[in-house]
């Protein structure tokens, strides 16, 4: 039996930073500036011709030779600007109506004050680490003649199995990969200047695109 698929709609909005913000009590809360993007609606999928049903958002406008002629090709041919970033998420057929080509996604009904959203991004690259950081593991002893103070140690046995077993934790690359900051409360939404104000961290760095959407862990009050 497979599971119910969860449709949420999707909003694009670019990091800018943290900063402090005040409530009505006096509380310094720990926030995340975003501004939203153009959120312009350029594909809308259905049941008959695609075999699902669903809106593709793009963002991030660019020269024409930052894009290939595909994507740049799709995007003339209905009349939209030169939109560097898609994506795309699923709707329910019946809500198809709700949405045209070529128009802006209005975000009133996902960024609502005091509910949680899940935000996702491309966390900030840290290149090749060790043990140590990467796996937070202990060190090795600082006494005389030691050879593993930041060392793996061991990673295996030597007569059996004589190998390295799948999914041995070793040094490797750090970051630069997708992540999700889930049930983050949305403390303030400019509409009018397309600000929003998230408390807590965002993953990637400043002036990155990431996608909002509405918490799938915690009920929103």
């Amino acid at each position: 039996m497979t599971k119910p698929l969860r449709m949420r709609p999707i909003v694009l909005a670019k990091k800018l930073g943290m900063t402090q913000y005040f409530n009505q009590d006096g509380d310094a809360i720990p926030v995340t500036v975003m501004e939203l993007a153009e959120n312009i609606v350029t594909e809308i999928k259905n049941d008959l011709k695609h075999g699902y049903a669903s809106v593709q958002l793009g963002a991030n406008i660019k020269k024409e030779k930052h894009l290939n002629k595909p994507k740049l090709g799709n995007l003339k041919k209905k009349n939209l600007p030169n939109l560097g970033y898609l994506k795309e998420f699923r709707i329910k057929p019946e809500e198809s109506e709700k949405y045209k080509v070529g128009e802006p996604l209005d975000p009133s009904s996902i960024l609502v004050p005091q509910e949680y959203v899940d935000i996702s991004g491309i966390s900030i690259g840290k290149g090749f680490q060790g043990m140590v950081k990467l796996y937070q593991k202990k060190r090795g002893p600082k006494s005389h003649g030691s050879k593993s103070y930041r060392q793996p140690g061991s990673i295996g046995a030597h007569t059996y199995p004589g190998r390295v077993l799948p999914g041995k934790k070793m040094p490797s690359r750090m970051g630069n990969e997708r992540v999700t900051a889930r049930n983050l409360r949305v403390v303030e939404f400019d509409k009018e200047k397309n600000i929003l104000l998230v408390r807590g961290a965002v993953p990637g760095v400043e002036g990155t695109l990431v996608e909002i959407k509405p918490s799938i862990k915690k009920w929103n009050p």
